[in-house]
């Protein structure tokens, strides 16, 4: 690890670049798919187990799904801490990776995670509060049995506001975390510089981080829709390439 600094140089980026990183993620995870299996699996059990315990329930669905963005720093980690070794050519083992994850348990990660949770939280309060605002007044309606008051012009609009906040929130979120996580796991800085240097790498490339930011949200979706299946293949990739994209940003 290197010593606490200040980052003072923001590396530019094109277009180009991203299909770079996506090249280098997947040759990362040709070369050591059982790491990204591992840590991909994790989160496909895990949207399982939700969807188990969570069948119906609100309550137990938000209980267990505030386990995504915990754990998610962690199989970023580990993740991130693969395409290191593959690039430093250090031993991949193992022991030495999951060693690496286990250990960042003490240091920023947490604090990153803790982060994250607070923003769902947020996120989910403010989901609420806008269904209520647009649709409170009207008659009772259990849209998980019918949907047809989305379909209505106030439906309509609400579904247009959410999207829109829902939208400029995630991109928020991208940007304090697009190159915090790694950042964090490479140096001995705090979590606080780490996402002020995230920001600063994204508005400074904001056209390409935007784009970059929009693959990823349709990359994870389609994976979603064949029961969570396809994040086998793109949380890997999308992860390695993560950690090349934060390669070229931060020098």
């Amino acid at each position: 690890m290197a010593e606490q600094s200040v980052i003072t140089r923001i590396g530019q980026i094109g277009f180009t670049d991203i299909a770079d990183v996506l090249r280098l993620g997947f040759n990362d995870f040709r070369k050591a798919p059982q790491f990204g299996l591992f840590f991909s699996a994790v989160y496909v059990l895990g949207g399982f187990i939700m969807l188990w315990l969570g069948a119906g329930h609100v309550t137990w669905t938000l209980a267990t799904s505030l386990g995504f963005p915990l754990l998610a720093p962690f199989a970023a980690a580990g993740l991130y801490e693969t395409s290191r070794r593959l690039e430093t050519g250090e031993p991949l083992t193992w022991r030495g990776v999951l060693g690496v994850v286990w250990q960042e348990r003490t240091r920023q990660l947490p604090w990153l995670g803790a982060i994250i949770v607070f923003y769902f939280l947020f996120w989910t309060f403010l989901a609420h509060m806008i269904f209520a605002l647009f649709m409170g007044l009207g008659p009772m309606t259990n849209i998980s049995q019918s949907w047809d008051i989305l379909w209505t012009p106030q439906g309509m609009t609400m579904l247009a506001v959410e999207f829109g906040v829902g939208a400029v929130l995630a991109f928020l979120l991208f940007a304090l975390t697009a190159v915090s996580l790694p950042l964090v796991l490479d140096r001995e800085v705090d979590f606080v510089t780490a996402m002020l240097t995230s920001l600063r790498c994204v508005s400074d490339n904001l056209l390409v981080m935007l784009v970059w930011a929009i693959l990823i949200a349709i990359g994870t979706f389609l994976a979603l829709l064949p029961w969570f299946l396809g994040l086998v293949i793109s949380l890997p990739l999308f992860g390695h390439a993560t950690w090349h994209m934060y390669r070229k940003l931060v020098a």
